[in-house]
């Protein structure tokens, strides 16, 4: 089988992935910048690597030490919310550091690798497709990824070398735990309701698991993927039908 390095693998749909490609019989590295949750996380089949991915020269040494990697995800990402008036210099680029610049230094270490095929999946986010309130940098940053996505899917696709996105709605994970903590807290609102309020507009009226961005993922991996290109996989329930 194939070697699959994941970034933000310490955590969350990260962490989930790694261990369903493992368990599919995959070489999995995965990457983080938090070395105890890579290490609670890594075991038969998974190797841990720490990385700042908004960081060239730690991108470049991760890939070296992983090896060639047939299947790079590009899943390590930060969100947040503020009104736009609020939102400073140092949030914009920070959001932007991570989301956008992560995934480019992570695909383009991948590419040099890169020489019988191989698979590019970014985890971006249904904000890359459309706008979202209070999100700015957020969305911004997940448009990028989707710009950079489709351009390099044609630039790679004669080489046997496929790059696609997921982009879910809000996840059932630790990021938006937080966001459910922050709502709690601004609106006095109970958990429940705090959730109630993210999921109002989501035909399914549910998060979105971890499992289901995998699935896709494996999907996305797989001979029977091959022709997918340039594609934004929507998981939202039928949100932006």
């Amino acid at each position: 089988m194939s070697r699959v390095l994941i970034t933000g693998g310490g955590s969350g749909t990260g962490a989930d992935m790694s261990r369903a490609f493992a368990a599919n019989g995959h070489e999995v590295v995965i990457t983080g910048r938090t070395r105890d949750k890579l290490d609670q996380i890594a075991g038969p089949g998974v190797r841990a690597l720490a990385c700042d991915i908004s960081d060239p020269e730690q991108v470049r040494a991760a890939f070296e030490t992983a090896g060639p990697c047939r299947i790079v995800i590009a899943n390590a990402g930060v969100a947040d919310a503020a009104p736009f008036g609020k939102v400073t210099p140092e949030h914009w680029q920070a959001m932007i550091a991570t989301n956008l610049t992560g995934t480019f230094l992570t695909f383009q270490q991948a590419l040099e690798q890169m020489t019988d095929g191989g698979r590019l999946i970014a985890v971006s986010s249904i904000a890359g497709i459309r706008g979202a309130a209070y999100a700015a940098p957020y969305a911004a940053s997940k448009h990028g990824v989707m710009g950079l996505v489709r351009s390099l899917a044609l630039e790679v696709a004669r080489k046997g070398i496929t790059v696609n996105a997921i982009c879910p709605g809000f996840l059932d994970t630790e990021m938006t735990a937080r966001s459910v903590a922050n709502i709690m807290e601004q609106t006095g609102r109970s958990e429940e309701d705090a959730i109630a309020s993210l999921t109002a507009k989501k035909p399914q009226r549910r998060l979105v698991t971890p499992a289901e961005v995998t699935a896709t993922a494996l999907w996305l991996a797989s001979d029977g993927a091959a022709s997918v290109n340039g594609q934004a996989i929507l998981l939202d329930g039928g949100e932006s039908a």
